[in-house]
């Protein structure tokens, strides 16, 4: 592009969604670091600063309607447009879980902010996306989303999962849609970080947030040619 690329990550106060804003940065990319509290978004924009990036903060709740448009507000004043957004943030619920003793609460929670809250969040930011030359949406997924390795024998994703893992799937449902209807003009696709240490997990994980980062980096740096409608890990395509 021509321009300075502007890019805008949900959750990317810490782990994961910080170093996704820390890797589009190093790109030379404008970052929104999109997070609903306050001193840690902040926080990671002073550090993101320190480093270089052209950073900015985003306060931003994906399960609200008036935060989410409030967003994009704040977008169009600054930049006038979207280039990319990366929508990262997410919570686990009490995961794993077994659906036979899921609270419904902490299902509807989960389903709010990893389903619902990506299709708030993209639908407010389309007229900005629909500027761009070359815009692209990713969506955090995971593996334990995937149905066809969550009935593979011998695969194992750390165990049942009642809130977590379904809405994950449903998340790769939805951007399947939007794929279908977007066509070419932007291009969405899910991303699998892996198996990262975060404090979703506890810090469990056996790959660091860096790494984790790289499949949504690569599918946020798309070239025109390049596929909409999946669902990668850093090794490339996850069967669904």
């Amino acid at each position: 592009m021509s321009e300075t690329t502007i890019a805008l990550v949900t959750g990317a106060n810490k782990g994961i969604g910080y170093e996704i804003a820390a890797g589009l940065g190093a790109l030379g990319w404008r970052v929104g670091v999109g997070a609903r509290d306050d001193r840690r978004r902040e926080d990671a924009v002073a550090k993101l600063r320190a480093a270089g990036a052209d950073a900015f903060g985003v306060p931003l709740d994906v399960t609200g309607d008036a935060s989410v448009a409030a967003a994009a507000a704040l977008l169009e004043e600054r930049a006038g447009r979207l280039d990319v957004l990366v929508n990262n943030a997410g919570i686990a619920g009490a995961w794993p879980d077994e659906p036979t003793a899921v609270s419904l609460a902490v299902l509807r929670a989960v389903v709010e902010t990893n389903v619902i809250g990506v299709v708030r969040v993209i639908n407010a930011m389309l007229p900005l996306l629909r500027r761009s030359a070359h815009p692209r949406i990713v969506n955090q997924s995971s593996h334990v989303g995937s149905l066809t390795l969550q009935t593979t024998p011998g695969v194992d994703l750390g165990g049942v999962s009642g809130a977590y893992s379904p809405s994950k799937t449903f998340l790769n449902a939805v951007t399947i849609q939007y794929a279908k209807e977007l066509g070419d003009t932007i291009k969405i696709n899910s991303a699998c970080p892996g198996y990262v240490a975060t404090d979703l997990n506890g810090f469990t994980g056996t790959s660091t947030p860096a790494e984790g980062a790289r499949p949504a980096i690569r599918l946020a740096t798309l070239p025109d040619d390049g596929p909409t409608g999946g669902l990668f890990d850093a090794a490339g395509p996850v069967p669904w």
